[in-house]
Order: structure tokens, then sequence, then C-alpha cells
């Protein structure tokens, strides 16, 4: 078996318009396809990630609120890797987007961070 990269990860948000403005203008990742699924009611939107991932966004009303922050079964968080979590930091906080303070990763020793999505999923930037 050979596992070696991640196809893509799923996200349920409860608003397109926040979505799309926080994960395509915000963050930068650009749409692939979107698409509207009238047998749900539902959006779904694949952003590209990189050359080999991808971010389905599932557009859904209705859905229960993250349960807690974020210690909970499942996904716990997503992580990007940047080059640097200052300046990141910075665009992101010119951006509106309230960022935790930077810390070093005590396993990596490397300097990161989280913020939160529109629905509060937790986001990290790790250098």
């Amino acid at each position: 078996m050979n596992l070696d990269t991640i196809h893509h990860i799923a996200i349920i948000c409860s608003d397109r318009e926040k979505a799309i403005a926080f994960y395509v203008h915000a963050l930068g990742f650009e749409i692939i396809r979107e698409n509207y699924r009238a047998a749900r009611d539902d959006w779904k939107i694949d952003l590209r990630v990189d050359g080999n991932t991808e971010i389905e966004l599932f557009i859904m009303r209705g859905h229960p609120v993250r349960v807690t922050n974020p210690e909970a079964y499942g996904l716990r968080h997503i992580a990007f890797k940047v080059k640097s979590v200052a300046d990141t930091v910075s665009e992101l906080r010119e951006k509106g987007i309230v960022c935790e303070q930077i810390r070093m990763d005590a396993y990596t020793g490397k300097a990161m961070t989280f913020f939160r999505d529109p629905d509060g999923l937790p986001i990290e930037i790790h250098e």
C-alpha cells in the first residue's frame, strides 16, 4: 500500500460568501470548481492548495457548531507549512484575521500559531 499524498481535506461551512471571502480572498486558494447540488440543497466548492492537495468546502445549513475548542474526536485542525510565520501573521492581520500569539513548537523547534475560519475551525501555520 502506498498512501503517499493527501488528495483533499473536506470542511463543512455554514455560509458560502463568508467561506469564499476567507478561503479564496483572504487565504488565496484558487477555486477549481463550484457546484450547487440541488438534491442536497448545498454547495461543494473545490479549492487548489498545491499540485496534489485540494480543500473541499461543503456549504450546508443546519449543522451543529464545533463542539469543543478543539479537543473532540476526529479532525483536530489543519496545518499549512509557511516560510515565515511572522510574515504570514502580519498578512493575515492586515486582512482582519485574528491570530494567536506566535510560539515555538516544543517538538520541532519551529515557529507556529493558530487562527480560525468563519465557523471556528482551527487552522495552524507552521514553519
